[in-house]
């Protein structure tokens, strides 16, 4: 019974402030900010579609697909999961680990290669 007394008495309280205040509860963007999103998403999908399209190969191809993936994930999650609009700490918070791990697999990639020198040039073995 008291739930609903709270629940009478806040709704009256939202009603006497005025319904501008009961609406600007949640935040409202632009259809158009959408829609250009989208069709950045497009426009990127369409250049990555084009680098198999014309045959880059090598380190060219990989930089390309991986700079147009980046930067669509970017977007989506600007945009999409409202994370520019967030505190910083909450961004910092998601962004922060997978960038992280991300700068530890480079690391183990330079002394991979590191290992696999020291074999073929000490030991003359190796790949």
């Amino acid at each position: 019974m008291a739930e609903v007394t709270l629940n009478v008495a806040s709704h009256a309280a939202m009603q006497a402030v005025g319904p501008a205040a009961s609406h600007a509860e949640g935040q409202q963007h632009p259809i158009k900010l959408y829609l250009v999103v989208w069709g950045w998403l497009f426009v990127l999908s369409t250049c990555s579609y084009l680098v198999d399209y014309f045959g880059l190969h090598g380190h060219l191809r990989w930089s390309l697909i991986l700079v147009f993936m980046v930067l669509k994930a970017g977007l989506i999650v600007a945009v999409f999961m409202h994370m520019a609009w967030e505190r910083l700490a909450l961004a910092y918070a998601i962004l922060l680990p997978p960038t992280l791990l991300l700068v530890f697999v480079a690391i183990m990639t330079f002394e991979s290669d590191y290992t696999l020198l020291t074999r073929i040039v000490f030991f003359r073995t190796g790949a």
